[in-house]
């Protein structure tokens, strides 16, 4: 007995040490010292954890050196242990009495340390392998019995839940380090003016995923037939730039040579080849020069557009490999890479554009005015060069009537017939009018400048179009006897300017003002209202639920959807107001001259009201809703960036209640602790990683003393902070959502169970299962419920669904078209806590109830109060007048149970029969030998 409570103690010791924040190896230590202590005969212990290389090293164990070996010099070999083999491919335990007899340990180990008898364990949980423990002697067999043997069992499972514990807290830690990463990528590249600067900062952050600085960008060359051209060699690269592309030019690398080149491109993926010489797709030859053992290829893709290839090669004779984790990481990097290139490259072309198109102009004036010297006597030569010249041209007499004009003069003014402009006025191209008698000598006072660069002509029809054009004067000897005009037609060059404009201050997806010209807006707002004594007001918006319909309808859609947004939000603000996109699924409303409170909320009811009905993606019906974030100048900041921030936070605030909600800025908003956050952002991870847990707590038939159901009780097992209870994480649920897809999660997993325990033989006992709020709001709450009955197979009849009072007259038209759909599969339906809602007693004959809960607030005091008494007594008369069932909660004496039982109320539940249970407990202790 005494030995039993000391290997309780040492369990419960190690349990503690792995919910405290000791280092791993402290723990492992506290775990293989109490195997030594509890197995006294074995002559060594050791933990061995699995290494890259498929082999277990140790790390931890007793003694710490064996023939004068530490422990971490000791490396099982799989290939040569077949009986740690069997235990890694089986994750059973083996246990070996007598080496002699059995062939699969390892021999030499065996004949080195002299072991007699051996037995070796898996470190597993939930089917994964953690690592291997042994146990062995040194000369005298251990002799272990079984109860020995699963003695160390316990304590192993402890050590696989502190190592799972462990990986599980280094990957949280890693996957913050990394969304910390993209972050800062993002924002340091948003911040790139320049591809030399956007490429700087990419390599940066490769080679610091990577621990690998050898990194190049090859891009495609539009104006060389799309062939790659080495364009940028990290500063931090082994090689200098100018010998990487000298070594470039001598090789000539394009995708017609080299097939990793032409794959990364044609199939837009990642390609990594850990030694290229045991690959044919690489150019040998190159790789030589270039010393490369190893490459990574990632494809620069924008828009479906590839840009080029960013490659990192491992210059060394070690292989190197990298996790699936870190590449896609990498990919992530390069994928904000690519986006930010495509930008910069589109502003650089159209700034090349310009200057050529500049540059060709000034060429050609020059060119026009060395024509125009030479027109001082047209002689049939000159007419000729002037017929001939792509620019138009066209003269002037004193009076300012045109003398002759060019082929490509009367084509760009839209004049077929040669020679029908000559003798008209000039106006009529200069402004598309004949001028009165104030203007007829206008030309005469020779006010203009020389050169016009930002003017129009007129054609025929009296349309216009942009012009660049100069003037030069014709002389005879000292004499001015007209003018010459030259002109070009920069339709096009104004086209590009005001898309480059455009790019600038708006969203391509959405058309709406982006955040550059949003901050100018409001940065003008200020100005106005600090002048005026005024007030502005920014909403800042983010969609509910917008990731999910990207991921499952797909990107395209998601833009599709984005433009039917802004459309909304652009038809319900007033007209002085600005509507933004912030980027992603985040717009913002800018409010100027704003008089009070009541005026912002106007819009913010026009914006709920907007998303009220449903958008229609490509025949896809989507219900969207938005959460509001309100900041007011100058009440919450006086600047931009300071009212964009607070707006941000405020909306934050929102989400915590999904849904068109909405929340002006208050100084607390930003307060909330880091711990707060993590625990949210754990409560999201707690399903996908198998945290949650389901207990179960019987519900007796006082009379007969046999069990009749369980109700179904969530419960959080959180990896550091342990049991947490449903009052802290119930409420988080509600307020994010989570509940839907965690009450699915309950209500698969309970009706599983209990048809299991029925096939099992067990009595047929029902399960009652707590609905939601968020649940009961859900349109395919009765098409869920059939289905899981459907798939998990179990009769309607044993499955009892509970509603609170409040919760069903709510919505009571959708709740008892609900509840009906319900009932007619043949579902009982209970209201829990009854007596404590707000709600009239009508609903008990208009909605389809089977059962009324009294709550456990009435049964703890039934014995010394006598209103308590009284209430629980009118609601089991209240129930057996309209034939419902009553079951009784928390009750917790036998004086409780008699008085209720003495009422012929002998449905009961809580501690007076159990504590909520594990499943296994509920069999063993209920259903395999009954109530004792």
């Amino acid at each position: 007995m005494v030995k039993e409570q000391t290997r309780y103690s040492r369990l419960a010791n190690i349990t503690k040490l792995i919910n405290t924040k000791l280092e791993l190896r402290e723990v492992l230590q506290h775990v293989t010292t109490a195997i030594s202590e509890e197995i006294v005969q074995c002559d060594s212990v050791g933990i061995y954890l699995p290494q890259g290389d498929g082999n277990f090293r140790g790390y931890v164990g007793k003694p710490e050196t064996i023939n004068g070996m530490t422990l971490d010099m000791h490396i099982i070999d799989t290939e040569r242990d077949l009986l740690a083999k069997e235990v890694i491919e089986t994750q059973r335990t083996i246990y070996i009495p007598d080496t002699s007899q059995d062939e699969r340990p390892d021999s030499w180990a065996i004949e080195g340390f002299e072991i007699k008898s051996l037995l070796v364990l898996p470190i597993s949980y939930e089917k994964e392998l953690f690592g291997l423990v042994f146990l062995f002697d040194y000369g005298i067999p251990m002799n272990l019995t079984e109860s020995e043997i699963q003695t160390v069992e316990a304590y192993v499972n402890m050590a696989a839940v502190a190592i799972r514990n462990a990986n599980n807290l280094t990957h949280k830690e890693n996957l913050i380090a990394e969304k910390q990463l993209l972050l800062d990528v993002t924002r340091n590249l948003s911040m790139c003016s320049t591809m030399q600067q956007g490429l700087d900062t990419s390599f940066y952050y490769i080679a610091k995923v990577l621990n690998n600085y050898n990194v190049g960008a090859h891009l495609l060359d539009p104006l060389a037939g799309k062939r790659i051209k080495p364009a940028k060699l990290s500063k931090d690269s082994d090689w200098t730039e100018e010998d990487w592309m000298r070594t470039h030019q001598k090789i000539k690398i394009d995708p017609e040579n080299d097939a990793v080149f032409q794959e990364v491109i044609r199939t837009k993926k990642v390609i990594i080849i850990p030694d290229v010489f045991e690959d044919d797709r690489p150019n040998h030859e190159a790789c030589r020069d270039f010393g490369i053992k190893g490459m990574f290829m990632f494809p620069l893709v924008s828009m479906g557009e590839v840009l080029g290839v960013i490659a990192v090669v491992n210059l060394g004779e070690k292989i190197t490999l990298y996790s699936e984790a870190t590449v896609q990481l990498c990919q992530s990097i390069v994928e904000a890479t690519a986006s930010t290139l495509s930008n910069l490259l589109y502003m650089e072309k159209q700034e090349v554009i310009i200057e050529e198109r500049t540059s060709e102009i000034t060429f050609k004036n020059k060119e026009l005015e060395r024509v125009v010297a030479e027109l001082k006597h047209l002689s049939r030569e000159k007419e000729l060069i002037l017929n001939s010249a792509g620019e138009g041209i066209f003269g002037l007499d004193l009076e300012g009537n045109i003398t002759f004009c060019n082929p490509a003069g009367e084509f760009m003014l839209g004049y077929e017939v040669k020679g029908e402009l000559i003798g008209q006025p000039g106006s009529i191209i200069f402004n598309g009018k004949r001028p009165d008698k104030q203007q007829e000598n206008y030309v005469n006072e020779r006010k203009w400048s020389n050169c016009h660069t930002d003017d129009r002509f007129y054609r025929k029809d009296n349309s216009s179009f942009p012009v660049e054009y100069v003037i030069s004067s014709i002389k005879e000897g000292e004499d001015i006897v007209g003018d010459v005009v030259t002109f070009k037609d920069i339709t096009q060059r104004k086209q590009m300017e005001e898309e480059i404009k455009y790019h600038a201050y708006f969203d391509s997806v959405t058309d709406l003002p982006n955040r550059v010209l949003l901050k100018d807006r409001l940065n003008q707002g200020i100005k106005y209202a600090q002048m005026n004594g005024g007030k502005v007001a920014l909403l800042y918006l983010d969609l509910d639920r917008f990731k999910f319909i990207n991921d499952t309808l797909g990107h395209t859609y998601g833009d599709l959807l984005l433009r039917d947004v802004a459309k909304r939000l652009s038809a319900c603000i007033p007209k002085s107001a600005t509507v933004s996109r912030q980027g992603g699924d985040e717009f913002t409303i800018f409010l100027p001259n704003i008089k009070s409170r009541k005026e912002i909320l106007k819009v913010v009811n026009q914006v709920v009201a907007s998303f009220a009905e449903p958008f229609y993606v490509k025949d896809n019906e989507v219900y969207i809703k938005t959460s509001i974030g309100i900041s007011l100048f100058p009440d919450h900041g006086d600047t931009s960036e300071s009212l964009i921030k607070n707006a941000d936070t405020a909306m934050y605030k929102s989400k915590e209640i999904s849904g068109n909600s909405y929340h002006f800025f208050s100084s607390g908003m930003d307060t909330r602790t880091f711990e707060i956050v993590k625990f949210e952002n754990a409560l999201y991870k707690a399903l996908d990683q198998n945290e949650l847990i389901i207990y179960y707590q019987p519900q007796i038939n006082y009379e007969t003393n046999t069990i009749v159901g369980v109700e179904a009780l969530l419960r959080w097992n959180h990896p550091t902070e342990g049991m947490v209870s449903p009052d802290e994480f119930i409420p988080i649920a509600e307020e994010t959502g989570l509940i839907v897809p965690i009450g699915e999660w309950v209500l698969r997993n309970a009706c599983s169970q209990i048809k299991e325990w029925h096939k099992m033989g067990f009595p047929r006992i029902s399960v009652s299962v707590n609905l939601s709020v968020r649940q009961f709001e859900q349109d395919n709450l009765f098409g869920m419920v059939k289905s899981i009955l459907k798939k998990t197979d179990l009769s309607p009849e044993y499955l009892h669904l509970e509603v609170t009072e409040n919760q069903i007259i709510k919505n009571s038209d959708i709740t008892l078209k609900t509840m009906e759909q319900l009932k007619g599969l043949g579902i009982s339906i209970a209201i829990d806590d009854f007596g404590t809602g707000y709600s009239s007693l009508g609903y008990l004959k208009n909605f389809p109830i089977s059962t009324l809960k009294i709550d456990k607030s009435f049964v703890q005091d039934i014995i010394q109060d006598d209103d308590n008494a009284a209430i629980t007594n009118t609601i089991i008369t209240l129930a057996q007048n309209l034939h419902l069932d009553v079951i009784a909660e928390g009750v917790e004496t036998k004086e409780q149970a008699e008085f209720l039982a003495a009422r012929s109320c002998y449905l009961m539940q809580g501690y007076y029969f159990s504590r909520p249970m594990r499943p296994e407990d509920i069999a063993e202790l209920y259903l395999s030998c009954g109530v004792n």
